[in-house]
């Protein structure tokens, strides 16, 4: 199968191993992965802070690019969510139909990492090794958005070596929001101590999201407490061998 990246913002900028991961991953399963050069960003932080307008030259940006693929896959619950939930919207509220239906269309074929390998693909089992102790925080957008439920776990019950703890407290947001941590600093910072306190508690050496900006910000403050938990995108486990 021909598979069209999106990488993301953070995975360009800041996390480039998880949509490295991806590739290799997905080659190592037989399927050709193609990078549209002339991609961006998907909008959302312009989407969320209430500036459609501002994200509409992106929707238009990632209809034009991802169009002629069949598939696509992000290692990124929340630009997926964006992508399936927000484009079409935004189009619509700024009077292009046109657009509208097109950014439907693509988004019905914009796929997280995990739906992806489960749900398109039909494999569980990606032959990742990763001999460690490691926790899953579901993401609030792949969770409550895009709804994977279970599929990052299966796969990592699949991998071997890999010792799978439960996250007590799991569905709670760990307080990043994007820019909710900026305007909501305090609030954002209570949420994310609860959430260290729950990672720290399972013994885990490494937790493990499907989301970089949630990794980011719950790695941040691993570090900060210097608790030895390292922060580890679910890609780069199952890219792992």
């Amino acid at each position: 199968m021909r598979i069209a990246l999106f990488a993301t913002c953070l995975a360009d900028t800041l996390f480039p191993e998880a949509a490295k991961a991806t590739v290799r991953l997905l080659e190592r399963l037989g399927h050709e992965v193609v990078f549209p050069f002339e991609q961006s960003c998907c909008g959302q932080m312009h989407v969320n802070t209430g500036y459609q307008r501002d994200a509409l030259p992106l929707v238009k940006r990632y209809v034009s690019v991802f169009d002629r693929y069949d598939v696509i896959v992000a290692p990124s619950g929340s630009c997926v969510g964006s992508i399936r939930h927000q484009h079409s919207l935004v189009a619509s509220n700024c009077g292009e139909r046109g657009l509208a239906a097109r950014a439907q269309d693509v988004g019905s074929r914009t796929y997280e990492l995990s739906e992806l390998l489960v749900d398109v693909l039909g494999v569980e089992d990606v032959g990742a090794r990763y001999p460690h102790r490691v926790t899953y925080h579901p993401t609030c957008h792949s969770l409550r958005m895009i709804r994977v439920g279970d599929k990052p776990l299966r796969l990592l019950r699949q991998v071997r070596g890999l010792e799978l703890v439960e996250l007590p407290a799991a569905e709670q947001c760990c307080g990043f929001g994007g820019t909710f941590a900026l305007k909501n600093a305090e609030t954002s910072a209570a949420m994310l101590a609860d959430k260290l306190t729950s990672v720290v508690a399972t013994g885990a050496e490494v937790c493990t999201a499907g989301d970089a900006s949630c990794l980011m910000h719950i790695g941040g403050g691993l570090r900060r407490k210097e608790t030895g938990v390292r922060t580890v995108h679910l890609a780069e486990i199952l890219a792992s061998t």
